[in-house]
């Protein structure tokens, strides 16, 4: 109490101010590591400190000897375990994207879709099978990860190059963030709904469960008929027509635009969702 009574405005101001700041901080290292592997890292670590908080509450010697050896030489661990957060961290705040997220302009989103049509409609004359993910605000780093790191620029020739059969980057989806494509052949998680259509094959399976478990948006070319499909938040629209393609796309990716609009919008474009194919 006495503490509190010696208290002046500038230092209670000061420490308002200490937490926000330190509160912020660890809030954009949360953003940091959401929807990587290193999350399950964290929570090995809050289970070692669980358990060294255990053995010194009941004095186990043996034990807490052997986690304050293990907390000793955890730190250099921690900078080997976590080196590619770390670098990720030191890289956006070197480019000033640490504290907020860069998102593109109307004109940048209307040259990625542009890109996008041009791309998909070629593979979908010539019935080649393709799987495209935009990742949005929820993290996929996971799926990303299993795939071919690229960090290029998008282009339709560039899309096409890589799903044309064959070649080594053909099988599996394109995960694009940030317009740029982050990398090609990754796998993704397959969605368990028991009411999809057992016409969908595994590459729409796969842009379903991306978009169950993210707010990721995945575009699907059928290898059978060649039509084109879109999935968003556990849903899908088979055969969907490029005027709805375009303007769809441009509704969820544009910066600004509300999420609770852009969910709720999604059941007035579903007409077309009772064609499709297996793919």
């Amino acid at each position: 109490m006495d503490f509190l009574a010696n208290l002046t405005w500038q230092d209670t101001l000061k420490n308002i101010i200490d937490i926000l700041v330190v509160g912020y901080i660890m809030y954009q290292l949360i953003l940091l590591v959401r929807g990587t592997r290193a999350i399950q890292l964290l929570k090995g670590i809050l289970v070692l400190v669980v358990i060294w908080a255990l053995s010194t509450w009941f004095d186990l010697y043996t034990l807490k000897w052997l986690m304050n050896q293990m907390f000793t030489f955890g730190v250099v661990a921690i900078f080997i375990i976590f080196q590619p957060e770390l670098r990720r961290a030191l890289e956006k705040l070197g480019r000033g994207k640490m504290f907020g997220r860069v998102t593109p302009d109307d004109e940048e989103i209307s040259k990625l879709i542009g890109e996008l049509i041009k791309a998909v409609n070629y593979l979908s004359r010539r019935k080649i099978g393709a799987l495209i993910v935009f990742e949005r605000h929820t993290g996929i780093n996971e799926y990303t990860e299993s795939g071919i790191p690229m960090e290029s620029l998008v282009s339709s020739e560039l899309l096409i190059n890589i799903f044309i059969p064959n070649t080594p980057l053909h099988d599996g989806a394109v995960i694009i963030r940030d317009k740029r494509i982050a990398a090609a052949a990754c796998y993704l998680p397959l969605s368990e709904n028991p009411f999809i259509s057992k016409e969908l094959g595994t590459r729409h399976r796969a842009a379903i469960g991306v978009s169950e478990v993210a707010d990721a948006v995945s575009v699907v070319v059928s290898e059978e008929t060649g039509q084109i499909s879109l999935a968003i938040n556990g849903q899908v629209v088979r055969d969907i027509k490029e005027e709805s393609l375009i303007s769809k796309l441009y509704e969820e990716l544009k910066p600004n635009s509300s999420i609770k609009e852009k969910r709720g919008s999604l059941w007035k474009w579903r007409g077309g969702s009772g064609h499709g194919s297996v793919d």
